[in-house]
């Protein structure tokens, strides 16, 4: 009985071409299984390589179009906080000459008292 037993695990494994042993959970009497791709024949790999280079094209293009989009926002954003400290720089030297010319104006103001009181 063991013989026939033992003969009967090699012919129902016949179906697949290399030996793969026992199987782990014990249950040789059932056909090795392959995986579920229903999609895997469906697309040659010439056509899959061609979609992969024009995807990377696309990609890159985007991703050129993208670069310019931000240098072009950055260049924006630098010429307003120029512009702003252009302004402020500007308010600053229009402080600085106000605060001059309020000295000038005293100095002259206390020359004039001096020449007052050495021409009385």
């Amino acid at each position: 009985m063991s013989a026939t037993a033992v003969e009967d695990v090699p012919a129902q494994e016949g179906p697949s071409s290399k030996n793969l042993g026992m199987r782990k959970n014990g249950k040789q009497w059932h056909a090795p299984k392959k995986a579920f791709r229903p999609g895997s024949g469906l697309t040659s790999y010439e056509q899959r390589a061609k979609t992969r280079v024009a995807q990377a094209a696309m990609k890159a293009k985007e991703k050129e179009l993208k670069e310019e989009k931000e240098a072009e926002r950055q260049r924006r954003i630098q010429a307003i906080k120029e512009k702003r400290a252009a302004k402020e720089e500007k308010e600053r030297y229009e402080l600085l000459a106000a605060k001059m010319h309020k000295k000038r104006l005293d100095r002259l103001k206390r020359k004039e008292k001096r020449n007052k009181l050495l021409n009385s």
